[in-house]
């Protein structure tokens, strides 16, 4: 009897291997969050009647955000700088859902000025009477090599990216604290967890957000119902790339690409929404080869250096040639 216990048990594990192998090629987001898709709370009934506030709203996930928390039926704060892109959302999700006109905030917000962030907070608090849920999704990507880039760059980068970030965070969580509930969800990067080549002062802002969060969530052990949640996404298709920092200030990106290989926004925003709706305190979503890339860093270093540098050298080779950055990894050379 024993040994067909045995037998059945060194029969089950190479299957239940195969299995998750199988599910793996095909899988756009890490084990956990998967998991959570398929059972787990639903974002339609968790989410629903709460308030959320939404950075960066104006566009991309942002925006897909906006959308998809709306016909979830939360309330929402939409903030960004451009009040005229805001007001096209906030049309956009209340047509596409039952939520009334004074369910939706549209509330003007630059990152950068951060002397007001005090002033917005207390505006969405004073509209809704409390905040369930702060996204921090603001931000811009960099197209540049590091040599050529100027150290302005960076200084923007930081201060837009990680410390508009951190200024949000630290004007909400008392809130939260004081109601000893809520969630703080920031939108990181794959590149907040393995750099990669011309987007050197994009990642150290993420790297410094993934450190921020992760120190933070441990501060934060005597509050129990305060979800930290990270979200790390691959490439997504997104207005990213054409708002991207180069190697100066005011210099727009030459060219933003195919945007095809990449998940649509839309994937994207489903999967952070089972994320927050199930607690996920960090997320992994990128369809493969990135999420591969997620793994080999995490389990196997040496492997993902190799990989990355491979990889890299193809990226930069591909940019020097006027490729799109991100296709690079799709597409050959020019040669002359």
């Amino acid at each position: 009897m024993d040994g067909c216990i045995v037998s059945a048990l060194w029969c089950f594990i190479p299957l239940l291997v195969l299995i998750h192998l199988l599910c793996f090629i095909f899988a756009d987001a890490d084990f956990t969050l998967l998991w959570a898709s398929v059972l787990g709370h639903r974002p339609e009934t968790k989410l629903k009647g709460l308030v959320v506030w939404v950075t960066g709203a104006s566009s991309g996930i942002g925006e897909e955000l906006a959308y998809q928390l709306a016909k979830c039926g939360s309330r929402l704060v939409l903030s960004a700088r451009r009040e005229d892109e805001l007001n096209r959302v906030k049309r956009h999700c209340l047509d596409s859902s039952d939520l009334q006109d004074e369910d939706i905030l549209v509330l003007p917000l630059d990152l950068l000025e951060r002397i007001s962030h005090e002033e917005k907070t207390k505006a969405a608090i004073q509209y809704f009477g409390h905040i369930d849920i702060l996204i921090n999704n603001g931000g811009r990507s960099q197209r540049s090599l590091c040599m050529e880039t100027s150290v302005d760059v960076y200084r923007a980068l930081m201060e837009l990216n990680f410390l508009g970030t951190v200024s949000m965070t630290k004007q909400v969580l008392p809130h939260m604290t004081q109601r000893g509930s809520g969630s703080i969800v920031t939108v990181s990067s794959v590149v907040g967890l393995a750099g990669a080549p011309l987007a050197t002062g994009y990642s150290a802002s993420k790297h410094a957000l993934q450190g921020f969060f992760n120190s933070l969530r441990t501060e934060l052990t005597d509050y129990p119902n305060i979800l930290i949640s990270t979200v790390c996404p691959g490439p997504v298709q997104s207005q990213i790339v054409h708002n991207a920092f180069t190697e100066e200030l005011d210099k727009p990106v030459a060219t933003a690409g195919n945007q095809e290989h990449k998940m649509p926004a839309s994937r994207c925003v489903s999967l952070m929404m089972v994320g927050i709706a199930n607690g996920v305190k960090e997320m992994w979503i990128a369809q493969q080869p990135f999420l591969l890339f997620y793994y080999a860093w995490q389990y196997t270093p040496t492997f993902a250096w190799f990989i990355t540098n491979m990889l890299g050298r193809k990226r930069v080779q591909n940019f020097k040639a006027g490729l799109d950055a991100d296709s690079a990894y799709f597409t050959k050379p020019k040669t002359s």
